[in-house]
């Protein structure tokens, strides 16, 4: 079993910045894409970031190119969203996942942590 687990999200201004990090535990697979997804209530989930697992790859949906960064540490089993200028459409339940598959696809990823809010007020 791989059990993620979230953490770091809250309540911030428009403009603020928040880390996420997430640390995966049990039999993950010997290589694995991770991602985050989120949530706003009443829309889809959907694909914001996702690493390869050297880390030399990573993908950005349009809405948070040039605002979010992803990163892992393999060595500790991590995957981290830093989240700067953030907006109040940010506001959404955040999803860490990991899976076998290619990073960048929506369904690479079979495995999902229980989420972390994060509300940006204006």
């Amino acid at each position: 079993q791989v059990q993620l687990v979230e953490s770091g999200g809250g309540l911030v201004q428009t403009g603020a910045s928040l880390r996420l990090s997430c640390a995966a535990s049990g039999r993950t697979y010997k290589y694995y894409s991770m991602g985050w997804f989120r949530q706003a209530p009443g829309k889809e989930r959907e694909l914001i970031a996702g690493i390869s697992w050297s880390g030399g790859d990573t993908y950005y949906a349009d809405s948070v190119k040039g605002r979010f960064t992803i990163s892992r540490d393999n060595a500790k089993n991590t995957v981290s969203l830093s989240m700067n200028s953030l907006k109040p459409e940010d506001t959404a339940l955040y999803y860490c996942a990991l899976g076998p598959r290619r990073y960048r696809d929506y369904d690479a990823y079979d495995h999902w942590g229980q989420g972390t809010q994060v509300t940006v007020s204006s």
